[in-house]
């Protein structure tokens, strides 16, 4: 291919490349491979590249695909299985129980592409997941052409997947391994909780993560109760034991923190450890707020994610965006709490930095992957249009993303799925339904 050729052209109203932070009016996105190769004015574009393809999209905001950064992807098939229920009620009486009886690799096979489909057509293009079987995410991931990072499951209890945390933890080391060499997909681990997972299984978790460069992914501090249970138990909070473990670290994405000490703030801080805010999902289950505010002035990396369908209930990050930004406002009562440009950049690239992907995704730029959305701002709905950023935060749906790429190859076009079919997903989404309601009836 010449210098001056290229795969793919897109073309722009505007462009928001998120780093640098600011709005490009009237530029073009170009693409060679699965590789971002400029970021000029159209005009430029037209006169500097050829493309096999130029898409025009002249009332659109081209942004990077969204990244959900904590989410259980099969529980697509639980959605709405138990609602209005506070979490430990939700999770031991109806939860554990379905998974007990439903979860197998066929089950979240399905649930995964089930997902993977919402997710596209909500805008996101990589997410990072933490449930059973995660061989059978990757392969739903891979037919999704989606980009992953999937965190397999650690407890001291019997599950579908195991009997404990030495079965586990060999399944997660062999899922390291068979996937390593898959450029879109990183595999790493995810004990469940501080309190189901005890001290030995989390000191192998962190060796084993440090020997193969893993992340690891965590729910930390979801509720009060949570902690009430472990000073009560241990006389320690569940953080002050993480600390005490090394678990805190660049590696960690804490998820939920909901309760949290100044002291405890500044702990994240010092060690890089990153924060996975679900401001819906703890809505919902009524765990706390997120001192948001608070972590961001301190200098600590806050991403986003929905968690599972089955606790929010949908994956929507536009629409996680907006709860984000207005949630934090009402928590610490300042409206410049989270604009609209850091609730994009939580959804963005402080996403791909959390899973130590901000050199290949997380941003517009050259040199990094051509992982991509595309915005219709043209409903009535987001009009009159003075700040584009700002009205996909506070005033646009899922349902106005038109286009989605990934590593530059299209999943979306118009709104129409290009990898998955949406009949057939439809179809099993039933046919688990009739199953799963059956046997609760």
């Amino acid at each position: 291919m010449s210098e001056n050729r290229a795969d793919l052209i897109v073309n722009a109203r505007w462009v928001a490349p998120v780093a640098p932070n600011e709005l490009l009016a009237d530029h073009a996105v170009v693409v060679r491979g699965d590789t971002i190769v400029d970021l000029l004015p159209r005009a430029l574009a037209a006169q500097k590249w050829q493309a096999d393809e130029v898409i025009t999209l002249d009332q659109h905001l081209l942004a990077p695909g969204l990244i959900n950064a904590h989410t259980h992807a099969a529980m697509n098939l639980f959605r709405g299985l138990a609602d209005d229920l506070p979490l430990m009620a939700w999770l031991e009486n109806h939860i554990w129980p379905a998974e007990g009886r439903w979860v197998s690799e066929a089950f979240v096979r399905d649930g995964a592409l089930l997902a993977a489909a919402e997710m596209i057509r909500s805008g996101t293009t990589c997410f990072a997941d933490m449930y059973f079987f995660p061989d059978a995410t990757a392969r739903a991931t891979m037919e999704a052409g989606l980009r992953a990072v999937l965190c397999c499951p650690i407890m001291d209890f019997p599950t579908p997947m195991g009997e404990g945390p030495e079965d586990y933890l060999r399944l997660a080391t062999e899922a390291i391994d068979n996937w390593r060499h898959e450029p879109r997909l990183t595999l790493g681990f995810g004990p469940h909780a501080p309190y189901t997972v005890s001290d030995a299984p989390l000191e192998k978790v962190l060796t084993l993560a440090e020997e193969l460069d893993a992340p690891i992914m965590m729910h930390v501090h979801e509720t009060a109760g949570e902690i009430h249970q472990a000073v009560e138990n241990g006389g320690e909070r569940p953080i002050t034991r993480l600390r005490q473990l090394g678990l805190l670290g660049p590696r960690l994405l804490a998820v939920h923190m909901t309760q949290l000490l100044d002291e405890e703030i500044d702990w994240l801080v010092e060690t890089g450890t990153h924060v996975v805010h679900c401001p819906e999902s703890n809505l919902k289950l009524a765990s706390g707020f997120a001192p948001v505010h608070k972590l961001l002035e301190a200098g600590v990396n806050v991403a986003l994610g929905t968690d599972g369908a089955a606790s929010n209930n949908d994956l929507d990050m536009i629409g996680e965006m907006r709860t984000a930004a207005l949630l934090a406002k009402g928590v610490s009562q300042r409206a410049d709490a989270v604009p609209a440009a850091t609730a994009l950049r939580m959804a963005t690239l402080n996403g791909a930095r959390a899973l130590g992907l901000e050199a290949r995704i997380g941003s517009l730029e050259a040199g990094k992957q051509a992982d991509m959305i595309a915005i219709d701002m043209s409903a009535l709905e987001t009009q009159p249009l003075f700040d584009p950023v700002a009205q996909l935060v506070y005033a646009a749906t899922r349902d106005q993303v038109t286009h989605s790429w990934v590593a530059g190859r299209c999943l979306m076009r118009d709104r129409q799925l290009t990898t998955l079919n949406r009949a057939l997903l439809a179809r099993n989404a039933s046919e688990w339904q009739r199953k799963i309601a059956g046997e609760q009836s």
